[in-house]
């Protein structure tokens, strides 16, 4: 068999590939915009990555010759007008699997009430429509919150329990929802493939367990050994304020969280559980799945993350590597040091900047930035790093993309924070007689007037920022020496 997944750089998608492989009941391929993003992922050495955008027909129809079954998992949460795109994205990907004799298509949406519906689970309904009207039997799997480290609900309950002991919440933490393990998303996934081909309908999915929101909170709280929380109600919280709270509160920004808290306006419990009859097996309640998230995250690593979604930027954009008259005005800032350090050990603190262990630079200023970067909407400095020892192209580095890595090299971040014009800090390591050198270089691609401005604004603070970085990159690395 053929699996053809969309989304392998996504949330779900990159969990879903490897188990595939693993099963080893047949060959996976991953249509991918920028194939470079899965570049230094284990299993993509064992699968067929090609390139292609599902918005493109003739890439979407040469993805699906050959294939038995079509894993559709892209969402395009975070865009503006998401929901007119993964409609016309759906519609190309039905046509294409139809005119290509695909067998089935296997589809993740949203699980939703009757009446009227979020922006965000209309989409994902209507989305679900189109496959089950192509032509091609689908199954539209329909799952609420995804309990995992990394999944975007589970990290934004998480923020929220863990830093405030004292919460004022709107109405919504009332409703019920039914959470499901992500382990057991995939497990119902995987079997979806080999239904029956009469079957074609939807399906919701979900965890034994039914709860409201606010009990959610209290017994993640319990799991994790926190105190109970103090929640009160305020029905003045409409979502679009809740969704602002939660992007200061949080490292989830308010364009993914706000289509998320509108959704939990309603109440999201299964109606029926008829995919057991296919992939009979009992499902993982509330605590073991949150004890097991925690596991993951306490172990430094995550498989996947929310964040490995690209935020902003598009192949057409300039890069720091383009001859100085492209792309327009080209801001730098360029430094070199010596360092007394082999470069293998200054290497090791290059790529293990960023997370906990911070930015090597006047921290408050850093902190600052990444406040404000919260209030306007964007990632902030709160999104961490997947693994504090291990970088890979495409990961998130607070508000940083991983956009290079040349292993004991170079080192290009692409900045994902809420700034008029386009910026990315590289880093370098070269050998040296004396140890080592260090290079770094800022660039910023400015966007009409209020770029400039910007450059200008915070160009007295560079000596300080990028300056010390410079010194304290190559201290820490000739310190680890001694």
């Amino acid at each position: 068999m053929r699996y053809l997944i969309t989304g392998a750089t996504g949330y779900i998608g990159g969990r879903l590939a490897p188990r595939l492989l693993a099963e080893g009941t047949g060959e996976v391929r991953c249509l991918v915009r920028d194939p470079g993003k899965l570049r230094d992922v284990p299993w993509a050495r064992d699968a067929e990555i090609v390139k292609g955008d599902l918005l493109d027909p003739d890439s979407v129809r040469a993805a699906c010759e050959d294939v038995d079954v079509v894993y559709f998992l892209v969402h395009s949460l975070s865009d503006k007008g998401f929901a007119a795109t993964d409609r016309r994205v759906a519609l190309v990907l039905a046509e294409a699997a139809r005119e290509a004799g695909v067998q089935r298509i296997v589809y993740l949406g949203g699980l939703h009430p009757d009446g009227p519906l979020s922006e965000h689970l209309e989409s994902r309904a209507e989305v679900g429509e189109i496959l089950l009207r192509s032509g091609v039997p689908t199954a539209a799997l329909q799952a609420a919150v995804i309990l995992g480290s990394g999944s975007a609900s589970f990290e934004m309950l998480r923020y929220l329990t863990e830093r405030l002991p004292v919460m004022l919440t709107p109405s919504w933490v009332r409703n019920r929802v039914q959470p499901i393990a992500v382990r057991d998303v995939l497990r119902y996934l995987i079997a979806a493939a080999g239904l029956p081909p009469e079957v074609n309908r939807t399906f919701d999915i979900g965890g034994p367990d039914v709860l409201t929101y606010l009990d959610m909170m209290q017994r993640y709280a319990a799991v994790a050994g926190l105190p109970r929380r103090r929640i009160l109600s305020a029905p003045v919280l409409t979502p679009r304020l809740s969704a602002h709270w939660v992007n200061v509160v949080t490292p989830v920004p308010r364009g993914i969280a706000a289509p998320l808290i509108e959704s939990l306006v309603h109440e999201v419990v299964c109606r029926e559980h008829d995919i057991l009859e296919y992939a009979p097996g009992e499902c993982l309640g509330y605590e073991k799945a949150v004890e097991l998230a925690l596991a993951r995250i306490g172990e430094g690593e995550v498989e996947t993350h929310w964040s490995g979604a690209a935020v902003e930027g598009a192949p057409s954009d300039p890069l720091p590597s383009d001859p100085d008259w492209a792309g327009g005005t080209v801001y730098t800032d360029d430094r070199e040091q010596r360092c007394a350090a082999a470069p293998e050990d200054l290497w090791r603190v290059v790529t293990g900047i960023g997370g906990e262990r911070g930015w090597y630079s006047f921290p408050l200023a850093w902190s600052v930035r990444g406040w404000l970067d919260r209030l306007a909407g964007g990632v902030g400095l709160a999104r961490g790093r997947r693994n504090p020892d291990q970088l890979l192209v495409g990961d998130a580095l607070d508000w940083w993309r991983v956009e290079e890595l040349e292993p004991g090299r170079l080192l290009r971040l692409r900045a994902e924070m809420k700034v008029p014009g386009l910026a990315w800090l590289e880093m370098g390591v070269a050998p040296d007689p004396a140890g080592s050198r260090y290079t770094q270089r800022a660039v910023f691609v400015p966007h009409g007037l209020a770029g400039h401005l910007y450059w200008w604004s915070v160009a007295p603070f560079h000596g300080i920022v990028f300056g010390g970085m410079v010194r304290n990159i190559t201290g820490t690395a000739e310190r680890a020496r001694i």
